[in-house]
């Protein structure tokens, strides 16, 4: 349990580097995904001075493993001490969107729990029977912890909720920072099973269960919440008239940073964000109707930090590269030739239970020995993946990939060869997810630099792609 008892290795970071003179950085994003809680400092031409990391552990133990918010906390607290010399104006957290955090009598009454920590079947079964329907709350019915509500209704029966003031894991680090108890709709609207969008309210299951009325006041992802708490000013260096904001779920705060483009803005677009999950994120240039989405394929409706809803789908492509044991995040083609000639393909899925194929085992067909040929064919599967999605949410017109696997060329250019309708681009890596959250700060400002267009392939993947899905549908 973390208690707001920080270590003393802040100060002895800032000892380290207060010396130099540094004047440039103006807002911090604090970026908590499943993998990484990443902390950037940016400077108000949109540069980011500065970008330190961290690997996300995970503590086993029961009744479920959690997230390690305490060492989080700490090296959190040692990091923003870096960035004392800066006259930092204000801080913003942002987050992955499946992991809640309760404060009980100004702590955190305990660990949140980690999302793929399997629910017992019997707490699963009697949860499910009390979720509302797909079309009311745009929440898919997804594996282990993925939906926050299995999370509550698991913590609910082991008597974990009594007392708590609830909210969403990007407001509980502004809490930490500011003492202030926020949740706003982003975090909500992410597959929650708590959030209605069509009402803009919570859904129907959260008030009977009485979840409603333990979340903490609902504010906008950009507003200022309060002030960096006194001790933690002195422990970091920083001025204690920092301005904590709100803070956002991560993906929509790549969707902010894309619509700052004005081949995006206001028009008919998908947003890529690229990491652990990869999402596409569709901003129609007219309704659409949301309840024909395909729930058991892993679509669902987002909230963007507006309130309006966004339809979207998703594949934990980062985790399912990970896991085929090569990365696709290079230039250069080595490998298509040989994988298009053989028909070798990887087949769906790596991570059960999510993405557009839930229940398919994933597997090789001629699985070749180079490892420049495993790279070309695991790029290709995560094109294919990404295509299929973006078929399941309409998406069309222009699409814009960001993250991580942007600068995959052979991903981005299959991509682009099996949507040969569609205008892809590519960003900088700084119009990404923090510049997103900083564009809440600072509305006026303009993305770094132009999106870049993506060439598709010369060769056409028509027939590859036909043989991909129908190996899949040999499956069934």
């Amino acid at each position: 349990m973390h208690n707001q008892s920080y270590s003393l290795e802040s100060n002895q970071l800032r000892s380290k580097h207060g010396s130099r003179q540094l004047d440039q950085g103006f807002a911090i994003v604090i970026d908590f995904g499943k993998t990484l809680s990443k902390l950037s400092l940016w400077s108000k031409d949109v540069r980011c001075l500065e970008k330190l990391t961290r690997a996300n552990a995970v503590l086993p133990g029961e009744p479920y493993s959690a997230l390690d918010t305490a060492g989080t906390a700490d090296w959190l607290i040692g990091a923003l001490g870096q960035f004392a010399a800066h006259p930092v104006e204000a801080i913003i957290p942002v987050a992955h969107g499946a992991a809640i955090a309760c404060i009980r009598d100004g702590v955190l009454a305990f660990a949140p729990p980690d999302y793929e920590c399997e629910i017992p079947a019997d707490s699963l079964g009697s949860y499910r029977t009390q979720r509302d329907p797909f079309a009311v709350t745009g929440s898919p019915a997804l594996p282990a912890g993925l939906n926050i509500g299995t999370q509550l209704h698991h913590l609910d029966t082991l008597g974990a909720l009594q007392g708590c003031t609830l909210m969403p894991y990007a407001q509980y680090w502004g809490w930490l920072l500011s003492g202030v108890a926020a949740n706003e709709v982003t975090s909500l609207g992410c597959h929650s099973d708590l959030w209605s969008p069509a009402t803009r309210n919570f859904s129907p299951m959260a008030k009977r269960r009485g979840w409603a009325a333990q979340f903490a006041p609902l504010v906008r992802a950009g507003d200022v919440i309060g002030t960096l708490l006194p001790e933690l000013a002195k422990l970091t260096g920083l001025s204690p008239t920092v301005r904590i904001h709100a803070g956002l779920h991560d993906s929509n705060a790549a969707l902010l940073a894309a619509r700052s483009f004005p081949e995006i803005a206001g028009r008919e677009a998908t947003v890529l964000s690229t990491g652990t999950w990869f999402i596409a994120m569709r901003s129609p240039a007219e309704p659409v109707d949301l309840t024909t989405l395909p729930e058991a394929r892993d679509c669902l409706v987002n909230v963007d930090a507006f309130g309006q809803p966004v339809p979207s789908a998703r594949f934990m492509g980062g985790r399912e590269i990970e896991l085929l044991g090569k990365r696709i995040d290079r230039t250069g083609l080595t490998g298509l030739a040989e994988v298009l000639a053989s028909g070798t393909m990887a087949l769906p899925s790596y991570a059960p239970g999510s993405g557009p194929f839930p229940a398919r085992s994933g597997h090789w067909i001629n699985q070749p020995a180079s490892d420049d040929e495993q790279a070309a064919a695991i790029a290709l599967y995560a094109a294919l993946m990404t295509d299929t999605a973006l078929d399941l949410i309409g998406a069309k017109d222009c699409l814009l990939i960001e993250g991580r696997f942007a600068s995959s060329e052979l991903f981005t250019r299959a991509l682009a060869a099996l949507r040969p309708k569609t205008r892809v681009y590519t960003a900088s890596a700084e119009a990404d997810v923090s510049f997103g959250a900083l564009r809440l700060i600072e509305p006026s400002l303009m993305p770094p630099g132009e999106l870049a267009p993506v060439d598709p392939l010369d060769q056409d993947l028509s027939a590859y792609r036909t043989a991909w899905h129908a190996a899949i549908e040999a499956q069934a």
